[in-house]
């Protein structure tokens, strides 16, 4: 009933018979109880606005920027958890490639090697048939991560002759390219067939690290 009372005793005050410059705030108590209620309702409301702007406000904003954190942290948790999960295969695969590398490496001819690897290009021009004009080393030519040393070959014999001689120099054990073919006929005969004179420039390298 007092609830009741109260909503009554409000609808009959008459709002604009209140003058604001009449009342005395420093005897509020002394106010008529539907005023009283009035005011405490817009001092309560007053008070919630500002708890909310200075407080709650702030707070959601503190909890907007720690939901992007967690979020930043939980992908970057996945991306490392994934990473360990597969550290033992990337350890694996890096090893697999260090021995591969070292691998290359050892076809590759040290300085104390090249006179070895002459040899070998003479031998597989002797056992193909064909006969040396020249075979000379050239001035090497130095690279970013390696040494480049040319060898300037002139041989002549058969068309088959030489094809067999440049496949069995990609099968050494060193590495040797070929490169600048220069094939004319030789003016020279065997077993009533003409002759090839092919000149070609072999490149083998070396590495400049350790």
């Amino acid at each position: 009933m007092a609830l009741k009372d109260t909503i009554e005793k409000l609808q009959q005050i008459d709002l604009s018979e209140i003058d604001l410059n009449d009342l005395d705030f420093s005897a509020a108590g002394q106010w008529p109880k539907p005023v009283q209620g009035i005011a405490g309702g817009l001092v309560f409301a007053l008070v919630v606005a500002l708890g909310y702007f200075l407080l709650i406000s702030d707070m959601q904003n503190t909890l907007g920027q720690r939901q992007s954190e967690e979020q930043s942290l939980r992908s970057d948790f996945e991306t490392k958890y994934m990473q360990s999960a597969n550290l033992e295969s990337y350890r694996q695969q890096a090893k697999e490639m260090e021995l591969k590398f070292e691998s290359i490496l050892r076809q590759l001819p040290s300085d104390t090697e090249i006179p070895g690897l002459i040899e070998d290009i003479s031998g597989v021009g002797a056992k193909n048939g064909l006969t040396f004009s020249k075979i000379d080393l050239l001035p090497e030519r130095v690279l970013e991560y390696y040494v480049e040393k040319p060898i300037q070959i002139e041989v002549t014999g058969s068309y088959h002759d030489l094809g067999a001689f440049v496949s069995d120099i990609a099968t050494l054990s060193r590495i040797v390219t070929l490169h600048d073919f220069d094939i004319s006929p030789s003016g020279s005969q065997r077993d009533g067939r003409g002759l090839l004179k092919m000149a070609v420039r072999a490149k083998t390298y070396r590495y400049k690290g350790d």
